[in-house]
Parts: structure tokens; C-alpha cells; sequence
């Protein structure tokens, strides 16, 4: 039961996580491709800012292991 609980939260850990990299990635990509059109210069910026979410998901992930880990035992 316990164990159970905690691969819950691991889950909704990463989960969460990955639906706020998505939405923000969404936003931030739409305004990224605008920008580039307009000035292709910007590629190599608009690259990293479209990319900077992921680690919203990487953190999830980390908060997902420890609670594994530290918790699970």
C-alpha cells in the first residue's frame, strides 16, 4: 500500500512536470517561430528559449527519484 502511494506521487511528480513543459513549450514555440520569421538572426536563441521548459521535466524527474529513493527505501 505504501509503496503503491509513492509510485503515485513519483508519477504525478514527472507528470505534472511534463504538462507544464508542454504547455509552456506550446506558448513559447508559437512566439519563438514568430520572432524568427521576422528576424532570422534570432534562430540560435529562439532554440534555446524553446528548449529552456525541459527542465521543468528533468526536475520532475529528479523529484520522482527521490521520492523513490529516499522514501521507497
Amino acid at each position: 500500500m505504501e509503496m503503491g502511494l509513492l509510485a503515485i506521487g513519483a508519477g504525478l511528480a514527472v507528470g505534472l512536470a511534463a504538462l507544464a513543459a508542454g504547455i509552456a513549450q506550446a506558448r513559447i514555440g508559437a512566439a519563438a517561430m514568430g520572432a524568427v520569421a521576422e528576424k532570422p538572426e534570432l534562430t540560435g536563441r529562439a532554440i534555446l528559449f524553446v528548449a529552456l521548459p525541459e527542465t521543468t521535466v528533468i526536475l520532475g524527474f529528479a523529484v520522482a527519484a527521490m521520492i523513490i529513493l529516499l522514501l521507497g527505501g
